[in-house]
Order: C-alpha cells, then sequence, then structure tokens
C-alpha cells in the first residue's frame, strides 16, 4: 500500500469522525450522562496513557524504573498543589535524579 493511501485514507476518516460530531443532534448533547462523560472522558485517557508511557516496556512487559519515580514524584507535587511547572520540574528533576544514580 503506497502511503498516499494511507494518508488519504486517514485524512477521510478523520473527516467523517469530526461530520459524525456534528450531526448528534443537541438533545443528545444536553443529556446529563453525556455531558459527565465527556467531561472525564479526556482525564481517563490522559491517565491510561501516562501509565501505559510510565509502566510499559518493550513487548507489552511491566517495567519499573525512573519513569515511576518521577510520576510520584509529579503526583506529590500535584496532591501538595504546586503550579503545573514546578510539577515538570519535580518530575523531570527525580527521574535524572535516578537515572543518574543508576536505577
Amino acid at each position: 500500500m503506497s502511503i498516499w493511501i494511507a494518508v488519504a485514507l486517514t485524512a477521510v476518516g478523520c473527516y467523517l469522525v469530526k461530520l459524525l460530531g456534528l450531526l448528534v443532534p443537541a438533545g443528545v448533547l444536553e443529556r446529563p450522562i453525556v455531558q459527565r462523560l465527556s467531561a472525564l472522558l479526556p482525564v481517563a485517557l490522559l491517565a491510561a496513557l501516562t501509565a501505559q508511557q510510565a509502566f510499559g516496556g518493550p513487548d507489552g512487559a511491566l517495567v519499573v524504573d525512573a519513569r515511576v519515580a518521577g510520576l510520584t514524584a509529579a503526583g506529590l507535587a500535584l496532591v501538595l498543589r504546586a503550579p503545573f511547572l514546578v510539577v515538570i520540574a519535580a518530575a523531570v528533576a527525580v527521574t535524572a535524579a535516578v537515572r543518574a544514580l543508576g536505577g
């Protein structure tokens, strides 16, 4: 399959998904359960992606390394209500420190 065919099919698929969202009746979008799900879905997806990146290894193996220490530091900073840049800096610093120590 040519790369351009894949690009064209992806573009058409994205357009159809966007069109499907525009065709949903307004009454459906105003339901409380739909509003609640649309508020929680991005958080759940981000949490799943973060967990997969932090704990995922080659071939789907569970890996506990410096990334987990950085994620833990970020979580602690969030619990302490630190600003976002401080959360990121804490995660980076702890991950770098653990890697420097050979972890």
